[in-house]
Formats: structure tokens, sequence, C-alpha cells
């Protein structure tokens, strides 16, 4: 298993993935991503910050990062921190725990660009991820404020969201 910054040949595979999550998320939540702008994930692939587990050659699932969140985590967003963004399994591969595997990666990208936090969030009202992210060894830090604004993607608009914390310092081995 490889954890690697995807590539613009990438761009298609990431649609994809994101597709079959949307479909997933409408068959166990009352709600669903709305899709994303392809120049959204091009900025994030120039940044470095869009990436690919691999195993055996084959994309098994992707995520994102971003160093600043400051309309999700307010006041919180001034700690220097790492935040995991828009994980997708394929469906193929789900239930092999990568999210475990990305954690663990994150808190070692974060200790090597100084970074104090790993950061996710998830949907207010679901208690699985917030279940799994707690079992992933995140802190649950409560629920945002109802969320607004225009730069705010549209499946976060007007909702509250769960964060999950995780001091890089306390997970170094």
């Amino acid at each position: 298993m490889q954890i690697v910054n995807s590539t613009k040949d990438d761009i298609g595979t990431i649609f994809n993935f994101y597709d079959a999550a949307i479909a997933f998320q409408k068959t166990k939540f009352n709600r669903h991503w709305q899709g994303f702008d392809p120049q959204l994930i091009e900025k994030e692939i120039n940044e470095n910050r869009q990436f690919k587990i691999v195993v055996d050659d084959i994309i098994v699932c992707i995520f994102a990062i971003t160093f600043n969140d400051a309309i999700i985590w307010g006041d919180l967003d001034k700690a220097p921190s790492v935040y995991i963004h828009r994980i997708v399994t394929h469906p193929s591969f789900h239930g092999k725990h990568y999210v475990k595997n990305i954690v663990d990666w994150a808190i070692g990208y974060g200790h090597k660009n100084g970074k104090e936090f790993v950061r996710m969030d998830t949907w207010g009202d679901n208690q699985k991820l917030i279940d799994y992210y707690t079992n992933c060894g995140f802190t649950f830090k409560g629920l945002t404020g109802i969320l607004s604004g225009e730069n705010m993607p549209k499946h976060y608009y007007g909702i509250q969201l769960s964060l999950f914390e995780m001091a890089i310092k306390d997970k170094l081995v």
C-alpha cells in the first residue's frame, strides 16, 4: 500500500469515486455530497493536496487535505493543522479501514510539516461516522453552528458539522 499524490491523469478516476460515494451516501444517510468543481480538484492536484491510496497498482481510496479551514473551524483554525477532507474508498474495497492508514499518514505528514493537529469533520448527525472517527483516535470536539456562506460547498450549507481533532504530539511514537 502506498499513499501518493494524485495526478491530472487521475481526475476521471477521482470523479468516478465521488459519483460512487454519492450513490452510496444516498442509500445510507439522509443527505449526500452535491458534486465538486473540477477546478477545485485540479487546484488540489497542482498544490499537492489531493492523494490516492494505491494497492497493487490499483487506486483504492482518495482524499484531500488542506491547511486552513476557517469557514468550519472558526477561531480554532489558527492552530497549525492538517485537515482531511473527502475520503472515498472504492466500493470494492470498503471495510479495509483505509481511514486508519490515512490518519497514520497525516500524523507523520503533519509532524514533518510543523503542524499541531490532524482534523476532520462530518455531518453533525451521522452517528456511524462520528463513532468510526472516534474509534480511529480522534477526539470529538463538538458541533459547529449552522453553517452558511458563499464560499462553502453546497453540501455544508445550512447544517451542523461534527468536528474531530487529534494532537500530533500525542500520537508520535
